[in-house]
């Protein structure tokens, strides 16, 4: 049963917020349990100082244990300092109040163990034909010195899952690499514009499978944001049906649909996010309503960085369509599946013929990464001293688009509302 509420036309009060956390904490029963909850980093957004608080003041205490691990996925490991910030705790805060609290960062590479393998057979059937490997399952190992693992995350449109949230968390939140290169690549071969937005996806199924072999007791605050922090929604329950009701109420609140394609969209970018590695979004979220041979400009002057994890790679194999890394997988055997999944949906559609690669949108980066870096990663190149957003607001009608905080908020085209 999954337990909570939310509005499209108004936001959840602290209190109806603070009422959801406290009944689904009592169903699970907190006095002498070790919790772990798994929350996002901060280029998630989300109220996320205040559910630290509630949920520290509702279990501290009581609780055996209370400890946060921060679902990094590959991303860069988050300091103390920016812990703090995205906590809203004061650093004598973290000396005193909440000295007992373990704030952890999950690491994709090391404190793993594998809980199982995923079939050939299997991944054939969650795949839709699609794959046919084994593929090896590791988590963080901290999962396992716990009674009760939570998970505390915000539901939106993914280009790999089709929404974010629920087992998302897990797999590969707190994952180890196999499944974070295997999930990705398989997103990236279905394609963004054929996932973005979808609920029930291949992708989606192969994360519960995985976070099925997770043998501890699961639960799940699923909620729904409008803007940067204000709560549209909160359910708690299993992974799965508190992560599937606030998908319902993510594709209401955080899809945007309008009549007709745009030739030029302008994505300016906040600064959670801080290399393209994350900003990368800005083309994701904004792709089904580029027209052909259209250009999305990727505006971020705070920006200097491809990827804090990946730009060594990235800088090697480029940015390209899927069906030139298809036809290039010898070349490309040694490189993570996950970084060329990101290289291709960042460089969106096309095609590859007879050697010759057609995208089907124009990508600039109006960043600080240098032009001779964007040319090396087959990417464009625009100064962000020369871009006056100003002359560009207003125009939808010449099909102009400027996005004022792009990369959570999914556009589609009307046409193609079911």
């Amino acid at each position: 049963m999954v337990i909570g509420q939310g509005h499209t036309h108004r936001f959840l009060t602290e209190d109806e917020a603070r009422a959801i956390l406290e009944r689904g904490l009592e169903e699970i029963g907190v006095r002498g349990k070790r919790f772990l909850f798994i929350i996002p980093d901060s280029t998630r957004s989300g109220p996320m100082p205040f559910f630290f608080h509630a949920l520290t003041e509702l279990t501290l205490g009581r609780a055996a244990k209370v400890d946060f691990l921060i679902a990094l996925g590959t991303h860069l490991a988050m300091d103390d300092d920016k812990i703090a910030r995205h906590l809203g705790i004061t650093p004598e805060e973290r000396r005193t109040r909440y000295r007992e609290v373990g704030l952890y960062n999950h690491n994709w590479q090391a404190g793993l163990t594998e809980i199982g393998v995923i079939s050939a057979d299997e991944i054939e059937a969650l795949s839709g034909g699609l794959m046919r490997e084994e593929v090896r399952v590791q988590v963080n190992r901290r999962l396992f010195d716990h009674d009760h693992l939570i998970v505390v995350g915000p539901v939106f449109p993914h280009e790999i899952a089709g929404f974010s949230g629920g087992n998302k968390y897990f797999f590969p939140g707190v994952a180890g690499p196999d499944v974070i290169n295997f999930t990705h690549w398989l997103g990236a071969v279905i394609t963004n514009l054929k996932t973005i937005g979808i609920q029930d996806t291949p992708v989606r199924a192969v994360i519960n499978r995985a976070a099925a072999m997770i043998q501890v007791p699961k639960a799940c605050f699923s909620f729904v944001v409008s803007g940067h922090a204000d709560l549209a929604g909160l359910y708690f329950g299993s992974p799965e049906e508190s992560q599937a009701e606030a998908a319902k109420l993510s594709a209401q609140i955080n899809i945007t649909y309008v009549e007709k394609p745009y030739h030029l969209v302008i994505s300016v970018m906040p600064e959670l996010y801080d290399d393209i590695w994350t900003a990368g979004k800005g083309m994701y979220k904004m792709e089904p309503v580029v027209a052909d041979g259209g250009t999305v400009i990727i505006y971020a002057p705070h920006i200097d960085e491809v990827s804090y994890t990946h730009g060594k790679i990235l800088d090697r194999i480029g940015y390209h369509v899927r069906d030139y890394f298809l036809a290039h997988m010898d070349k490309f055997a040694d490189v993570p599946r996950s970084t060329m999944a990101h290289a291709t949906h960042v460089k969106g559609a096309g095609t590859y013929i007879h050697g010759v690669e057609r995208p089907r949108v124009n990508v600039i980066l109006a960043t600080r990464v240098p032009k001779e870096r964007c040319e090396r990663i087959n990417l464009g190149y625009l100064d962000p001293e020369t871009l006056d957003l100003e002359a560009y607001k207003g125009r939808e009608e010449e099909g102009i688009l400027v996005v004022p905080r792009a990369g959570e908020m999914l556009y589609r085209l009307k046409s193609e509302k079911a």
